[in-house]
């Protein structure tokens, strides 16, 4: 059996390949495709080094000893398949070194075979749009367990909890490794239970001792612990409002996110701290197409049932079908449909949506839209895709670069810690190739880094 000379890792290709054997090549891609199955990396490892003349010389050998046409046999391969190895290895598309790196027919050959670009961001070509259905099938059906990192404390005992806070607190100094190594390891629930322990015990309120405590970052978190789950997101919502800006992003994540019990919870807190509606709130301080969307969010009113195949023909139909250009009427169907579908409907919809357009909805939104609008969407459909994931990366864009959202960070890794933190954590090493503790590690210090790392459960 022949076999390929080693490729050199692909840097282009425009160089001739050392010790190049045309025939050698020939045979080895012959034997590389011929019985059951394919030798997909070695028809890469040949196809990607040698350069654009060498390849064209293996052609004329491959049909000089086999009386065959070299590309009309690769097409009979799994391109999806070539394509996928190539993506993953090589970090570019195979469409683009093709179209980079050959020429004349050859390349116009190439290309047709290839069939599409895995670098056209949301694009895909037919094959790969059969695969992204399969995908969502998959999806559609698959339970995925969701899994915080805090939960309940075995042995729980509200008073001795009580006791050694106002001990933490007490005199001069403070103990705040006792602070975060209680508060972090209970739930929310077994935190109220303390709250009342201790007004009764001592007569004091446990927040205002806190506030009185500690400061800054770590304070903003302990804090943000002690408060039941629907005022803390209220607040958040109140303090994105605040002042002459508007945190659009902070709107976008607590409200394209929550479930309906959670959005209804969150109304209820807002008017009680508040005095005001939540929905009057977002009507004061937004605008246009924006504040509808967020609107329509808080109302806690999406649809609550599972799919429905032939009305999420109709909705993937109803977007698919609106002119490229036609911003207002676009931003009214997909909002039409994002803000009250049930999740499950949703994914049903993103999946015929790519049936009839090879394109992922992501995509589109993207393409067609912009600003504000176009965020509030993408966080939707990411959250309906896979809301840990959309965690995991608002969670690593707020430690990237020269400085940390801090802000961010705290109200993702409170507000999530009971609900999905695990999961985010799995989605976080996954995507990232380092994980949310590392990196928490690598972004934060002292006492907000012990509580941040507490709250995280684990190293992965």
């Amino acid at each position: 059996m022949a076999k390929p000379a080693q490729g050199a890792k692909y840097r282009g290709s425009i160089h001739d390949f050392p010790g190049f054997e045309p025939n050698q090549d020939a045979e080895a891609l012959y034997t590389a495709m011929k019985g059951f199955g394919s030798d997909k990396e070695a028809i890469l490892d040949i196809i990607t080094s040698r350069s654009n003349r060498q390849r064209q010389e293996i052609c004329q050998s491959y049909k000089s000893l086999y009386g065959k046409d070299l590309i009309a046999d690769l097409n009979e391969l799994d391109m999806l398949d070539i394509r996928e190895i190539f993506r993953t290895k090589y970090e570019k598309s195979l469409y683009s070194m093709i179209k980079n790196d050959t020429s004349g027919e050859y390349k116009k050959s190439l290309l047709k075979l290839c069939g599409g670009d895995d670098d056209a961001a949301g694009q895909f070509f037919p094959e790969a749009a059969q695969v992204a259905y399969q995908m969502w099938e998959l999806s559609a059906v698959a339970r995925v367990e969701l899994k915080g990192t805090v939960r309940p404390a075995n042995d729980f005992n509200p008073d001795a909890d009580a006791k050694a806070l106002r001990k933490a607190m007490k005199g001069l100094g403070t103990d705040e490794d006792t602070i975060i190594d209680i508060i972090t390891h209970r739930s929310n629930a077994q935190r109220q239970q303390i709250r009342q322990t201790f007004k009764s015990h001592f007569g004091r309120d446990l927040m205002s001792d806190l506030k009185s405590e500690i400061s800054g970052d770590l304070a903003r978190l302990i804090l943000g612990l002690m408060m039941p789950p629907a005022h803390y997101d209220a607040k958040q919502l109140k303090k994105a409002m605040e002042g002459a800006g508007t945190d659009e992003k902070a709107l976008i994540e607590i409200l394209a996110t929550r479930t309906n019990a959670e959005i209804r919870a969150i109304n209820e807190a807002y008017k009680e701290d508040y005095h005001k509606s939540l929905e009057d709130a977002l009507s004061s301080d937004t605008s246009g197409h924006f504040r509808r969307i967020l609107i329509s969010l808080a109302t806690g009113n999406r649809e609550e049932g599972g799919e429905n195949l032939d009305q999420a023909r109709e909705d993937a139909q109803e977007i698919a079908d609106t002119p490229s250009g036609d911003k207002t009427s676009l931003e009214t169907r997909f909002m039409t449909i994002l803000c009250t579908r049930s999740y499950p409907h949703l994914r049903r919809v993103f999946q015929e949506f790519i049936k009839m357009t090879n394109y992922d909805v992501e995509h589109t939104i993207k393409k067609e839209m912009s600003g504000d609008v176009r965020d509030a969407f993408v966080a939707i459909v990411q959250s309906v895709k896979n809301k840990p994931l959309f965690f995991a990366d608002k969670l690593y864009k707020s430690m990237k670069g020269a400085g940390t959202d801090e802000k961010t960070l705290t109200r993702i890794m409170v507000s999530r810690s009971e609900i999905d933190l695990l999961n985010i954590r799995r989605e976080f090493i996954e995507k990232y190739d380092k994980s949310l503790h590392q990196a928490i590690e690598g972004d934060t210090s002292g006492d907000f880094l012990k509580a941040l790392l507490a709250l995280c459960g684990g190293e992965d």
